[in-house]
């Protein structure tokens, strides 16, 4: 009895991690895409003259905007110091 009750819980976590894991896989999914997205904007940014001097933290935070969905302009606008 006490090897059937064993069993029976072993299947049941089995079952629950292998759901978990199934449950997952679009969060995973969406995670890919959000870094591909990340990584192309902020080399696409580097390229750009203007925003070239920029410090890597200030190109990713424009990067995580535009990935996120905040940045709603086409064209970046820019101040040039004088």
């Amino acid at each position: 009895m006490v090897d059937s009750l064993q069993k029976a819980f072993f299947g049941v976590i089995a079952l629950g991690v292998s759901c978990i894991a199934i449950e997952l896989i679009p969060v995973s999914r969406q995670a890919a895409y959000w870094n591909r997205c990340l990584d192309a904007t902020v080399a696409w940014i580097g390229e750009k003259e203007d925003l070239s001097t920029w410090s890597k933290k200030a190109k990713e935070s424009l990067a995580v905007g535009v990935c996120n969905g905040a940045v709603y302009e086409p064209k970046l606008k820019t101040v040039k110091a004088d």
